[in-house]
């Protein structure tokens, strides 16, 4: 029964990242357009915006932050393979506690201090410095946000690389990375 319950959390907190990782990719053309739209409009037209450089930079934020979880999830983020992949698989269970276990600590960091920049951001009315001034507090949010969300990727493989060091066999079944499929 607690078997059951663990597998059914690491397939919702899959799922979910999933489907905030699919999500988010929709923003890529979003961006395109807002650099193509101020690329024209400067060079072109002769009359820049004020608004396309910040929305740009928030839109590569969102899209760069929300996606760590899912990037962590297709096993995309750097590894130092010249080691990990010379050892069996129980041994990379090792590595990955470890590795994941700090990787979870110092994002509860970044999601406790993207807190309090939120709400320092709603008390004193943070806003970018530019020209545009457009406000923070949404960016600090999305960044609490995708602290958690990678929390929860990371707690999920964390259960799954300690299964496998105890059973020698993962916990959830293998799922090809979007790279493994790509590749076939």
């Amino acid at each position: 029964m607690i078997m059951t319950a663990i597998r059914r959390y690491c397939l919702g907190v899959h799922a979910l990242v999933a489907f905030i990782g699919n999500s988010v990719s929709y923003l890529m053309p979003v961006l395109a357009f807002v650099v193509a739209f101020e690329v024209f409009s400067r060079y072109i037209l002769d009359s820049p915006t004020i608004w396309a450089y910040d929305t740009s930079l928030f839109i590569f934020g969102y899209i760069a932050a929300l996606g760590g979880a899912y990037a962590q999830q297709q096993r995309a983020h750097i590894n130092v393979d010249i080691l990990y992949n010379k050892v069996s698989a129980r041994t990379k269970s090792i590595f990955n506690l470890f590795s994941f276990a700090l990787a979870m600590f110092f994002m509860v960091i970044v999601c406790k201090m993207s807190i309090g920049k939120f709400e320092e951001a709603l008390e004193f009315n943070y806003r970018r410095q530019s020209e545009w001034a457009p406000h923070m507090h949404h960016y600090w949010l999305m960044m609490a946000i995708a602290s958690v969300l990678l929390i929860l990727q990371l707690s999920s493989d964390w259960i799954d690389s300690l299964h496998q060091a105890i059973t020698g066999k993962p916990l959830l079944p293998e799922a090809p990375t979007e790279q493994e499929e790509a590749a076939q």
